[in-house]
């Protein structure tokens, strides 16, 4: 159950994402915020956006970001990026270390328009937690702009990882997604799922395809995915978490794992950023 009465540890001003006190009388114009703080397992941050966008890294823990249009997961070595306005949630899996840095809008990359989940490899990595170290980044500094312009450049390199399930629109199609969600263990073929919907089969296999770029059985494997790393994140042996996802079998699990992600769920969270 989330916690959201309760103020995490280190939160800094408030449980909050807000930025760090740092910035608060800055000698020049920020080009980056930044915010460092750990969050308790089970945590929720309520909706909000923010007007920067944000690189949000979970530096430990397993942290899923939620909007209106999908769900993202962050394993350690991965992060999130969220552009400017975007309405967000943000909910914890164990322990969570985040650490995240805001980009005032004309200084920042221009990636994707929905919330993307980044590689974080080892020199994106060190950057942000030195980042965050400082506190900010100002206009004009020569070595705060050395960092930013690295940091631009490794975020534009950085590869997209397949930790997303988007939500399809079409509320026939949404009340499907919507039953899938609510017992993701269940084998219901999607003529049995189409069932009150206002929509064929076929109707809701188009429109999965069209709004999520998804066929309606990749969609379906893919929340399985993402709920598969929350529950490793949260330290549960790989036999449990595919029984807990749907798999008939862990070997069928680590198939489909390994062939989407690159690496077996036994490692993947030791595994580098690369």
């Amino acid at each position: 159950m989330s916690r959201t009465g309760h103020a995490p540890r280190a939160a800094t001003p408030t449980a909050r994402d807000a930025p760090n006190a740092s910035e608060r009388a800055p000698d020049a114009p920020l080009a980056v915020r930044t915010l460092a703080v750990t969050y308790p397992a089970g945590y929720r941050v309520p909706p909000h956006a923010h007007d920067w966008p944000q690189l949000v890294f979970a530096a430990t823990g397993v942290l899923t970001v939620t909007t209106a249009r999908g769900a993202w997961v962050v394993p350690p070595l991965r992060a999130v990026w969220a552009p400017a306005g975007v309405r967000h949630q943000l909910d914890t899996t164990g322990e969570v270390a985040l650490r995240t840095l805001y980009l005032r809008p004309d200084r920042a990359p221009l990636l994707a328009a929905d919330c993307t989940v980044l590689h974080v490899a080892p020199l994106l990595r060190e950057l942000i937690l030195d980042i965050v170290e400082l506190g900010a980044l100002s206009d004009g500094e020569p070595a705060h702009e050395a960092r930013l312009t690295l940091l631009n450049e490794l975020m534009r390199r950085a590869r997209a990882a397949p930790l997303s399930a988007p939500l399809p629109l079409d509320p026939r199609a949404r009340l499907v997604a919507d039953r899938v969600l609510a017992r993701p263990t269940a084998d219901d073929t999607l003529e049995q799922l189409a069932a009150g919907s206002g929509a064929s089969p076929r109707t809701l296999e188009r429109l999965f395809r069209a709004e999520t770029g998804l066929s309606f059985g990749r969609w379906r494997q893919q929340t399985r995915l993402l709920g598969a790393l929350r529950l490793l994140g949260a330290g549960h042996p790989v036999g449990r978490v595919a029984e807990r996802v749907g798999y008939r079998s862990a070997s069928a699990f680590v198939a489909m794992f390994t062939r989407t992600l690159g690496r077996p769920p036994g490692s993947y969270f030791a595994a580098d950023g690369e």
